[in-house]
């Protein structure tokens, strides 16, 4: 029996389309809706934007899978430039794009736009925030991203919460009741990160004192101040 089948949940999870775990609920079907699209955005790229942990990594992936783009980070652009970067790609994954402002290459990121968008090559950009609150001191850049789809990841509902909370416990190979779901979801931190950083400190607990997930156990992590608030 999977952990996803022990606790009923509030909406059938499924995977998207070259993500074999990774959950579209509500909160976060605009963005794969966006994404499933490709190729057919009405612009050359496409901005995924949500909190720390909402699954923008994971939906970059996704969006490789499906479409077999070239992952792009800013040390690749820095040493092989726009043109090397293109150089045979169908389509362009830049997960983190504010980390590429950061690192000083803002005029390679305008030749990469270009040069894409010349050779119809889309791309797809994450970032914690739109396009319009970046540090873009190249103005030519800053209008262009600034055209593009922003498809945001909204903070989790009780409906995605439940079923992160699931299948984090079942990627760790724990069992978790439904009354210590009920405990978690009442009193955690209500953010993807808050998910991710609780799960981990209630394994790591489990683990070293080889106990099951008891309402004890993580009353114990939360109380401690580890992940979430009390």
């Amino acid at each position: 029996m999977t952990f996803a089948r022990q606790i009923p949940l509030p909406f059938d999870p499924r995977p998207a389309l070259g993500g074999e775990d990774f959950l579209v609920a509500p909160s976060n079907a605009g963005a794969v809706a966006w994404v499933e699209r490709w190729p057919d955005w009405p612009s050359p790229g496409l901005v995924i934007v949500g909190d720390a942990g909402a699954g923008k990594t994971h939906l970059c992936h996704v969006f490789q899978a499906l479409s077999g783009a070239r992952p792009v980070t800013p040390e690749t652009l820095g040493v092989q430039h726009a043109d090397g970067v293109l150089d045979g790609a169908g389509a362009l994954a830049l997960d983190d794009a504010e980390g590429f402002l950061a690192a000083g290459l803002a005029e390679e990121l305008l030749h990469l736009y270009n040069l894409a968008r010349e050779g119809d090559v889309k791309f797809l950009l994450s970032a914690k925030a739109p396009p319009a609150r970046w540090r873009v001191d190249l103005k030519d850049l800053s209008s262009r991203l600034n055209t593009l789809p922003v498809a945001e990841i909204d903070p989790p509902d009780d409906v995605l919460l439940t079923a992160l909370i699931v299948k984090q416990f079942g990627d760790r190979q724990l069992a978790v009741d439904p009354d210590v779901l009920s405990y978690m979801l009442a009193r955690m931190e209500r953010t993807f990160a808050g998910v991710r950083d609780l799960i981990r400190a209630v394994d790591e607990l489990a683990l070293a004192e080889k106990r099951a997930v008891t309402k004890a156990l993580v009353r114990r992590v939360l109380e401690g101040g580890d992940a979430a608030a009390p």
